[in-house]
């Protein structure tokens, strides 16, 4: 095998910086949510109907660790489109697949079809049997993760409103302590008087 074209093989499938070595197979999934109940005239549609996120199911397959030329450890070698070495072991790639998963940081998905952005992994399968057992076969399946941009709207000020205290923005006005109110001396006196003559003191 030349190890040129190993080392400058344009690779078309990526699970963020990870290439398989084959694509066994690629199932895509997207599906449009559409309600039950029954739906005007005129009315816009787009209310009764939304888009549930892309998935993805990709079935790899990762080739074994080791020496690809008799004359050179090629497992020192490493990939210059994704930095990893070319004899990375399966149990090192499924670490990684794990970790990206356990990171919950989207990441971009590249098949033979499309291209997915922020997608995490949902699930890992990964069989192994007597055909299999120095190579990874790995089921993976992939789903988008919705992201949107909210930005805050200023209300207009106090004064241009017309009912100020029922649609006026929430204002910061610290922190409040409720004090008993105390009673002028004068008016104290006076009740402590009226009590002792309807006493008879």
């Amino acid at each position: 095998m030349d190890i040129l074209s190993v080392m400058f093989s344009q690779q078309k499938r990526k699970i963020g910086v990870i290439v398989p070595s084959v694509v066994i197979s690629e199932t895509h999934t997207d599906v449009s949510n559409i309600t039950d109940h029954p739906v005007q005239q005129g009315v816009t549609f787009s209310d009764h109907a939304y888009d549930s996120p892309s998935e993805v199911r990709m079935d790899l397959g990762f080739a074994g660790g080791g020496s690809l030329l008799d004359i050179i450890d090629t497992t020192k070698v490493f990939d210059i489109s994704t930095g990893l070495s070319l004899g990375t072991s399966p149990r090192d790639i499924y670490q990684q697949l794990l970790d990206l998963r356990a990171s919950h940081k989207p990441f971009d998905v590249v098949t033979g079809k499309r291209l997915y952005k922020n997608m995490l992994i949902k699930d890992i399968s990964v069989t192994t049997d007597k055909t299999s057992e120095n190579v990874l076969s790995v089921v993976l399946n992939l789903r988008e993760i919705v992201i949107v941009e909210t930005s805050p709207n200023k209300a207009a000020p106090a004064e241009n409103m017309k009912n100020p205290e029922d649609t006026a923005p929430v204002v910061n006005m610290g922190a409040k302590v409720t004090v008993k109110p105390s009673m002028p001396k004068i008016i104290l006196d006076f009740i402590i008087e009226r009590g002792k003559k309807w006493l008879g003191l």
